[in-house]
């Protein structure tokens, strides 16, 4: 292991940003002011690297209190951790939210991804530009989706300091987005979570039914609604029974793969290796998604129960919640609804008083796509680089630090409570025989009530846009977000389940329906989506880090060209796409050409 540290030190407040995680150090090798003590050697090296897993959390420690992470910060954090210098940079600079060089405290993320761009994304970032001009303070970056795909364009201000101070403007405008920059907390509070839900507090919601009629801060509340009937329900089945309502109820996973959510577990539990890990994928970064946002903001207690239910069933005692690091108001529900639960005894040593311990602790991202992927999560949270692991082994047997691991989305995990409570039969009899259950639709673009909508498997995409009010001229309609594929205005009695989209030749993934009318200029949303994977590519695979450059270089050629140097692009994008498809390691770079080979084939975008 090479410890080769530098020269730099870090400032006191860097020191106590790190302090304040890990404890003053103990050693003069960890930093400690001793002159006595001996350099070169470490006292508890072996203990200090099974710390590994605070690497991403000190990372942040240090970025929320300076705005930036410094050589001398990085040094000390990695003496406290017995880290390689070396390997926390590759960390460091992976993330999109980190910067090792010198910036202003204050970041305005502005988001010019699908449904911004659309919404006019590009004009805001000039137009914010322009009012604060050089040396105002602000670091004015262009960000990739922010989750705030129903009230776009979206802007997120992040200013450092203890405590970190954080604002959120959409739809923004130019005089809101500078306004959350400069004075953080004198911008307008952001619309309840049910603003994000047209259907709110209407009869016969199953997912959705709290959002909007409880107090997401109020553990009565959710309690007087129905919450934790479900976990003593579970406690009456055992963890067998548990298992075996999900594996008859049909749920399937809800991220895009639909792979059986009970079958998952029953093979986590019957591995003989402990201890059980359970990880809550929070970490919805597929442009267009914000279902699971909703959800933790106006419900969150409901996830903190599906967890606590998972846990048991597959005999976890520790939950770890993978949550995107653009989720401020989500990330300060949920440690309120952790704290409250564990406050009552609902979370900790002895659940309910059924002699069964387990916790949550949460882990913040810090803006990578590809942590997305179940194991390059999975190596985030134990402190290295966000890149997916070949399989086999997988994870139901070495998962997370190499012990057996469930990991499920925030989607996937809540539909567990209503299975519990109406029972599997009757939880199987809404959708089809083949997608069961209620599924939620992110709908965004070209619509006049944007939002998140729940609607039993099976109903189609016509109807999802009725309810949603599509516009008149409609162009094209995206499902499944950058990685899905695009249908045309003709193509609307598609049903929306796993098989009917898959016979119709596209994807339903996370449940992304974005609609685009003829305003939109196809080739520049097709030129994003392509930029967006050469950006988001870890880069660990030869298919994927060269065929993403090579697929946006490509469509840049095509937007100057047409007649036959445009159909020799587009072959090659074709050999590009086929490459990726084939040879790559996860599904970033398995997917990263069927929007565009879409557009090409069903909407004729260069014709």
């Amino acid at each position: 292991m090479d410890l080769h540290f530098g020269d730099s030190k870090p400032t006191d407040d860097e020191r106590a940003a790190v302090d304040a995680l890990l404890g003053p150090p103990e050693s003069s090798w960890e930093g400690a002011d001793r002159s006595d003590a001996d350099l070169r050697w470490a006292r508890g090296g072996r203990a200090a690297r099974e710390r590994r897993d605070l690497l991403l959390p000190g990372l942040h420690a240090i970025n929320d209190r300076i705005g930036w992470i410094s050589e001398g910060a990085l040094d000390y954090l990695c003496r406290r951790l017995t880290v390689p210098p070396a390997e926390a940079y590759g960390v460091a600079t992976f993330y999109a939210m980190f910067s090792v060089k010198p910036r202003p405290a204050t970041v305005l993320h502005v988001c010019t991804d699908l449904a911004c761009a659309a919404a006019g994304a590009p004009g805001l970032c000039a137009g914010i530009e322009a009012r604060l001009g050089p040396g105002s303070g602000v670091s004015v970056e262009r960000s990739p989706c922010l989750g705030l795909c129903e009230r776009a364009p979206a802007a997120l201000a992040v200013k450092a300091g203890d405590p970190v101070r954080t604002a959120v403007s959409a739809p923004a405008t130019v005089e809101a987005a500078v306004l959350a920059a400069s004075a953080p907390d004198s911008a307008p509070e952001e619309p309840p979570a049910a603003t994000a839900v047209p259907q709110a507090g209407q009869d016969g919601l199953v997912l959705l039914r709290r959002v909007g009629v409880v107090d997401p801060e109020s553990l009565d509340d959710y309690r007087a609604h129905g919450g934790y009937t479900a976990l003593r329900r579970a406690f009456e089945l055992g963890p067998a029974g548990v298992i075996r309502e999900v594996t008859d109820s049909g749920l399937v996973g809800r991220g895009g793969a639909a792979f059986p959510t009970g079958r998952k577990w029953q093979a986590t539990a019957s591995q003989p290796d402990h201890p059980h890990h359970l990880v809550c994928n929070a970490d919805e970064s597929e442009p267009g998604t914000f279902k699971d946002r909703v959800i933790m903001e106006g419900d969150p207690y409901a996830l903190v129960e599906a967890m606590t239910i998972a846990g048991y069933a597959t005999g976890a005692h520790h939950g770890h919640l993978y949550l995107r690091g653009e989720y401020p108001r989500a990330l300060r529900r949920l440690e309120q609804a952790i704290a409250q639960a564990r406050a009552r005894g609902f979370l900790g040593e002895d659940v309910l008083g059924q002699g069964y311990a387990f916790d949550i602790e949460i882990r913040r991202g810090a803006g990578a796509y590809i942590c997305g992927e179940e194991t390059a999560l999975f190596n985030s949270i134990e402190g290295y680089r966000g890149e997916p692991r070949s399989k086999p082994p997988f994870p139901v047997e070495k998962g997370l630090f190499g012990k057996p691991t469930v990991e499920n989305n925030v989607e996937t995990l809540v539909n567990v409570l209503p299975i519990l409570t109406m029972g599997a039969p009757a939880y199987a009899a809404i959708g089809t025989g083949r997608s069961t259950g209620p599924k939620l639709f992110c709908v965004s673009g070209s619509v006049d009530r944007p939002g998140i909508y729940e609607l039993p498997f099976g109903a189609t995409l016509g109807d999802l846009l009725t309810l949603a009010g599509v516009r008149d001229r409609l162009r094209a309609v995206l499902l499944g977000g950058a990685a899905g594929g695009f249908v045309r205005p003709d193509e609307l009695d598609i049903p929306l389940t796993f098989e009917g989209t898959r016979e119709a030749g596209t994807t339903l993934g996370s449940g992304v329906v974005m609609a685009f009318d003829d305003t939109v200029p196809l080739p520049r949303l097709l030129l994003r989506i392509a930029e967006f994977f050469r950006d988001e590519s870890c880069g660990q695979c030869v298919p994927c880090r060269v065929g993403t450059v090579r697929q946006e270089e490509a469509l840049h050629r095509i937007a100057e060209r047409t007649g036959a140097a445009a159909a020799d692009d587009i072959a090659l994008l074709r050999e590009v796409g086929r490459a990726m498809r084939d040879a790559s390691i996860c599904g970033l770079g398995q997917t990263a050409w069927n929007a565009v080979e879409s557009a090409i084939d069903r909407l004729g975008a260069y014709e």
